[in-house]
């Protein structure tokens, strides 16, 4: 394309004035928006935030001693909803994923966004009773009691390799347990990825214990 005339810019940083030639106009508007993304994205400034800052903390809920991380702030804000996503898919850059699979019951908000953006299936693993088809279940360790976990049987073929999510991993049981379940119906756990880690409680070095990849974006002291 060639340039007649400088090209002038308003304090937004878009283009306001340049002399084209021989260029429909079509294809000046578009490049004007380009140059405009390309100098936005130069100002680092704007780009920057505190994910922390948008989670809400409820102290003594659900129960005394507890510091309840709210990520409902967090989804509400659609800059840090974005971000979240981005950072989340990532670490999997040049890596071959074939299913994302999200934990009942924020995981699913929060895999269905990331394998919108890897192009992938996404796969809901809910608590037992839940799913209408066969399904293979996985049982772990409550405070007091038991749980279980289930997948669809079909729901992932035999070597698909398999992100699972969640907003935040604490003890680690709940998500021991999925990728355990992951593995009895053939698949292979590339990642776990969760948005909030626990590290006093444990449960991401539990994970790596046993051999699993594991990210998160953020962690907070305590229970």
């Amino acid at each position: 394309m060639r340039l007649a005339a400088p090209i002038k810019f308003n304090k937004g940083g878009e283009a306001t004035s340049l002399v084209r030639s021989g260029r429909p106009a079509r294809q000046l508007a578009l490049w004007t928006r380009s140059v405009s993304v390309i100098l936005r994205a130069g100002n680092k400034s704007t780009d920057f935030m505190d994910l922390k800052s948008t989670v809400r903390t409820i102290p003594d809920y659900p129960k005394p001693g507890i510091m309840f991380r709210d990520i409902t702030t967090l989804l509400s804000d659609p800059r840090a909803f974005r971000r979240v996503v981005d950072e989340m898919v990532q670490p999997l850059a040049g890596d071959k994923i074939d299913k994302v699979v999200g934990i009942e019951a924020r995981g699913f908000i929060l895999g269905g966004a990331v394998a919108h953006q890897l192009s992938v299936g996404f796969v809901p693993m809910r608590k037992k009773g839940k799913l209408p088809h066969k399904t293979v279940g996985e049982r772990y360790a409550l405070e007091y009691g038991e749980d279980e976990i289930e997948l669809h049987e079909d729901a992932i073929l035999a070597g698909e390799r398999v992100l699972l999510v969640d907003d935040l991993i604490a003890t680690g049981g709940t998500a021991t347990a999925g990728v355990k379940l992951i593995e009895k119906i053939g698949g292979d756990v590339a990642l776990c990825s969760f948005v909030i880690d626990l590290p006093d409680l444990g449960g991401a070095e539990k994970l790596r214990g046993l051999g699993h990849s594991v990210a998160s974006l953020m962690s907070f002291e305590g229970a």
